[in-house]
């Protein structure tokens, strides 16, 4: 049993501060996720494929600015680094407003693209500032406590999702023929109502971040945790790269953010294919069952954090690891509402890994943890990338979500979650080779 202390007295206002943030980009990522439907609704012209790279869009960002973020943090402070976080954040937000006066779906995008610039900015930071505030042996377990804050932030995201967008959608009164049949100007003032009503939240929530921005700043903050000597930058590559824990930690995360994104973006589809069989007074609502699944992802992950006062982490990935596999098959085969509630099932099962994985790939790591953080956190380009093939399978017989049929009964929208089953699968292999080789 583990008896030092999870956060020390010294780090408290630090660690809650910075904890905030994990909750803040919680709501951008959970606000998103229905977007890539919300937008097939308001512009029904679009493919499945084009609506998901509003993800492609979402997790290139870190993609493209999670090293840079390293670079800078190391050469200022953390402080600076969650402060230039924060304004991208804010700006990729308020970039709505002219995305919205001029209708443009490719502006959008950008304006998202810029949003997780900031949250490249903000994760890159403050996973490995949060696992510095204390004792190496508790630092998987900090991790995971802040980032249990992190679902919380994913829940309010997807109610100002459903009540504020996806509940108040025009577009969503009616099919993508009768939408088409309208006439070209009823087209448009229904398409120019829509795209205020997905982007004011957007807004509002960019002007809440401004104002954590203005606390941050007049809030003191340690300059740096470690008194460990800095490395050449070459070096620090070196290391890492010599590091097979790291290496493939890296790799298990792309799989891993795969498999989240996957599971929390295409519940939607999936919903709306079992509501196509269901009469009118009897449809199912995605974003109470997408709530459902962010719930047991918090309560999988609070538990996992105690849990691992007894439970070496990377044995009980595992064991969450085997379970996310079994529950995504019951999601390809069960079918009608079997299959759903199997699907939110896989959220549990998720709940531990992207902090675990993090802390068992930055294990025992100095100065080059800043660099380190930075290949876990462009490892979020598995959001951007494997929903898109994701999308390309549904797609396979058309634009509908059966248009063709598996062993005569699986739909393409149940198959298509054979790519989170093998992504799982990937986290089981890496957890099993961390407890049995890497951290013995």
């Amino acid at each position: 049993m583990n008896t030092n202390a999870v956060v020390e007295k010294k780090f408290l206002i630090p660690f809650i501060l910075i904890t905030s943030l994990f909750f803040l980009w919680g709501i951008a990522n959970d606000l998103t996720n229905p977007m890539v439907l919300a937008f097939k609704k308001v512009m029904p012209r679009l493919t499945n494929v084009q609506s998901a790279m509003v993800q492609f869009a979402f997790y290139g960002g870190y993609a493209t600015m999670a090293l840079p973020a390293a670079l800078f943090i190391r050469k200022y402070t953390y402080k600076w680094g969650i402060i230039l976080g924060l304004s991208l954040y804010s700006i990729g937000a308020l970039l709505f407003y002219p995305a919205t006066t001029l209708k443009d779906y490719n502006f959008y995008l950008l304006s998202l693209y810029v949003l997780t610039f900031g949250l490249a900015f903000l994760e890159t930071t403050s996973n490995p500032y949060i696992l510095s505030m204390g004792s190496v042996s508790t630092a998987t377990r900090r991790l995971n406590l802040s980032q249990t804050f992190n679902p919380i932030g994913s829940l309010t995201g997807m109610l100002m999702a459903q009540l504020l967008v996806i509940g108040a959608l025009r577009s969503s009164g009616y099919t993508k023929n009768e939408l088409l049949a309208m006439p070209q100007a009823v087209q448009e003032q229904i398409q120019s109502a829509d795209l205020a009503t997905i982007s004011w939240p957007y807004i509002a929530l960019g002007l809440l971040v401004l104002l954590m921005l203005i606390i941050i700043v007049f809030v003191k903050m340690p300059k740096r945790l470690s008194t460990v000597e800095q490395l050449p930058l070459s070096t620090t590559f070196k290391k890492l790269m010599a590091n097979k824990r790291y290496c493939e930690g890296v790799i298990t995360q792309v799989f891993y953010v795969g498999a989240q994104i996957m599971c929390w973006t295409f519940i939607y589809q999936y919903v709306d294919h079992l509501n196509s069989v269901r009469p009118a007074n009897a449809q199912l609502t995605a974003v109470w069952y997408n709530m459902a699944a962010m719930i047991l992802f918090l309560i999988g992950r609070a538990g996992a954090t105690f849990a691992m006062k007894y439970i070496i982490a990377a044995k009980l990935m595992f064991y969450y690891a085997i379970a996310g596999v079994l529950f995504t098959a019951g999601a390809i085969i069960l079918p009608g509402i079997a299959g759903l509630y199997s699907l939110i099932l896989v959220s549990f099962a998720m709940s531990l890994m992207f902090p675990t994985i993090y802390g068992v790939a930055l294990r025992n790591m100095g100065e080059e943890a800043k660099i380190g953080s930075a290949g876990l956190v462009m490892a979020i380009v598995g959001g951007a990338l494997l929903p898109l093939i994701q999308a390309s399978i549904i797609d396979i017989g058309g634009g509908g979500f059966a248009d063709r049929l598996f062993m005569g009964y699986i739909p393409e929208v149940n198959i298509s979650f054979i790519l989170p089953l093998i992504c799982l699968s990937i986290v089981a292999i890496y957890s099993y080779r961390s407890f049995k080789i890497h951290l013995k």
